[in-house]
């Protein structure tokens, strides 16, 4: 698609159901890879390139992957490989959670980094930070990142910067590792809490996530479950405050009226009517009466 023709005017009418979510959806997939027996089924999954993306790149490391619409089935009970360096991985940003996956798996991991830029294009030291904490030795080589250790000991990290990434891929790691891991100032999003409960449900010990502490007690092995990708706020939140500037009246369904509640307050002190069901937000919205707040 080369480029969007809008014709602006019409007041939006009728519902929209919301895919699963682009940013836990990339990170419980790589997930999947650190299971040593037994299948994964992970539902709701959205249909991007960037899951497109990550299928090819598992399946180019030797995981087998079966999809029946949004539903995913991996089997990577196989050993994998632990070098990622396709062209798939070279321009996808959230390949850097096959570092997390693959060291907490087999203690060694090659991936080569979005771009194949440098650290401080996108910044990984904060990754770097946690792998090292946790005994892995680091290193950087045109565009690559290795990690290596003979084994993985719990620690204490506190991350210098709140970053989602280093959150999810350290706690990858720390799952397998022995002992107990404690993370501070770490990421809250629900897509972060959503990666923590996928991994539980495969038999790993995370408490705190969706707090600022996640504490992890190292386990040794993970199996297959069957799990569903949390709703996608970002797509929800496009869909809600669309309706609040064309007016109209759209039921949002597939959500969880929760991960949404900040848009929520804010479009209704702007004057637009939310109506919260079990799984699904009805916005109703008059244009010419929204009234102005601060965001």
């Amino acid at each position: 698609m080369e480029k969007l023709i809008i014709n602006g005017g019409a007041k939006l009418h009728g519902e929209v159901e919301i895919s699963g979510a682009k940013n836990a959806a990339v990170a419980i997939l790589p997930a999947a890879i650190m299971v040593g027996e037994g299948t994964s089924i992970i539902e709701n999954i959205p249909d991007i390139d960037d899951v497109h993306c990550l299928e090819r790149i598992i399946e180019a490391i030797g995981g087998k992957i079966e999809k029946n619409g949004t539903t995913y089935s991996l089997d990577c009970t196989a050993k994998l490989k632990v070098i990622a360096d396709t062209e798939d991985v070279r321009k996808m940003r959230a390949s850097y959670y096959l570092i997390g996956a693959l060291l907490g798996r087999y203690k060694s991991a090659k991936v080569e980094l979005p771009g194949g830029c440098a650290i401080g294009v996108r910044p990984m030291d904060q990754h770097i930070k946690g792998f090292e904490a946790l005994g892995a030795k680091v290193t950087m080589d045109h565009g690559s990142i290795s990690v290596k250790a003979e084994k993985l000991i719990g620690a204490n990290i506190f991350f210098d910067v709140v970053s989602v990434g280093a959150t999810i891929n350290v706690m990858l790691a720390a799952t397998l590792a022995e002992g107990q891991t404690v993370l501070e100032n770490v990421a809250r999003e629900p897509h972060v809490v959503d990666v923590a409960n996928f991994l539980n449900t495969m038999g790993a010990d995370i408490k705190g996530a969706g707090t600022d502490v996640i504490r992890i007690n190292g386990v040794e092995k993970l199996h297959g479950c069957t799990y569903s990708v949390i709703p996608d706020q970002i797509e929800a939140g496009t869909y809600m405050i669309a309706t609040a500037a064309c007016g109209g009246r759209v039921t949002i369904k597939n959500i969880i009226p929760k991960h949404m509640e900040s848009i929520s307050a804010k479009l209704e002190e702007m004057g637009v009517l939310v109506e919260e069901l079990d799984d699904s937000l009805i916005i109703t919205s008059d244009p010419e009466k929204l009234i102005a707040c601060n965001i």
